[in-house]
């Protein structure tokens, strides 16, 4: 492969920010990995977004310990993959995870071969893999919204309709002004898409930003804290999607093939998105998706390690 596949080559660790967003609620971001937050209710700690793994789990929890001794006794799982839940084993045995009722049949159908595929697309977010006991599964799943409350301290967790995948989950505190999009939103991140649903993503969009936020935490890049920002990033996200979703519905439409549909998208979006992380690791099966939601594709077919490898061979070989 003339590219150095997926993520492999990233070896370089970040550097994490730990930022009070309002009295008790907490985002823990790194240069561009995955973003994970923490509320701090009247007797015990709500988690959002598990890491992968449990050794990395275990750095959060110190983070945890560093602003209070309460229990973690919830962890939310924004979406079922494998980079934001296989870091479950790394909480208390009592602690209840909570991940959306589609989020838990995604884990059914295929997260086994999305943890496989996605450690060996990108194994330095996977420190401490041999630790790894194997899938994580929600103890708690709701349908469309649930509340949890935290003493006195609200948390709205809401399907908030299909986008990054058809499970994404965020967290809302409504006195607080504060939302965890999880990676329905990035940052100065390139959105990953492979199991995306690209017609749907921009009406959830909407409804995040109906909500109003004085802060924002997306799935990668730093904590959004000013409207401007909080625009930045949402429109950042929705214009993404939409050019590229262009690109492949009209090489669809022209009955081009998936190269040449990814090496226009390449060509057009380089320009304005380049420099967003994981923009190469990402376009490849970002454009694969796209192609097959424009031929009609509803579902997005399953990603193993094999088909990884393979997709990548055909677009970058």
């Amino acid at each position: 492969m003339s590219k150095g596949f997926a993520s492999q080559a990233d070896l370089v660790e970040k550097q994490e920010t730990f930022s009070e967003l309002a009295p008790g609620v907490y985002a823990l971001t790194a240069e561009g990995d995955p973003n994970s937050g923490i509320v701090i209710g009247d007797d015990s700690v709500l988690v959002i977004d598990a890491r992968a793994t449990p050794r990395m789990a275990g750095d959060l929890v110190r983070r945890v310990r560093e602003v209070t001794d309460k229990p973690i006794r919830h962890v939310l799982l924004t979406h079922y993959h494998a980079v934001r839940v296989l870091g479950v084993a790394g909480y208390p045995d009592r602690v209840n995870v909570i991940a959306s009722d589609v989020a838990r049949a995604m884990i059914v159908e295929r997260g086994q071969q999305d943890m496989d595929s996605e450690i060996q697309r990108f194994p330095r977010l996977f420190r401490g893999r041999e630790e790894i006991p194997g899938l994580t599964w929600p103890t708690l799943t709701f349908h469309g919204e649930m509340t949890l409350w935290l003493g006195s301290r609200e948390v709205r967790i809401i399907h908030a309709g299909r986008g990054h995948t058809a499970g994404d989950t965020i967290a809302w505190l409504p006195k607080e002004k504060v939302l965890f999009s999880g990676d329905l939103v990035e940052y100065g991140a390139t959105p990953y898409c492979g199991d995306a649903h690209f017609q749907d993503w921009p009406a959830t969009l909407d409804r995040l930003e109906a909500l109003g936020p004085v802060a924002l935490v997306p799935g990668r890049g730093e904590a959004l804290t000013t409207p401007d920002r909080i625009r930045e990033g949402i429109e950042g996200t929705r214009a993404f999607l939409r050019d590229l979703y262009a690109i492949a519905r009209e090489g669809v439409a022209a009955g081009h093939d998936l190269k040449a549909v990814y090496d226009r998208a390449m060509s057009e979006m380089r320009p304005t998105y380049g420099h967003w992380v994981i923009f190469e690791h990402c376009m490849p099966f970002d454009v694969s998706r796209a192609y097959d939601e424009a031929k009609g594709i509803d579902t997005p077919r399953i990603w193993t390690a094999e088909r990884d490898i393979e997709m990548w061979r055909a677009l970058e070989g």
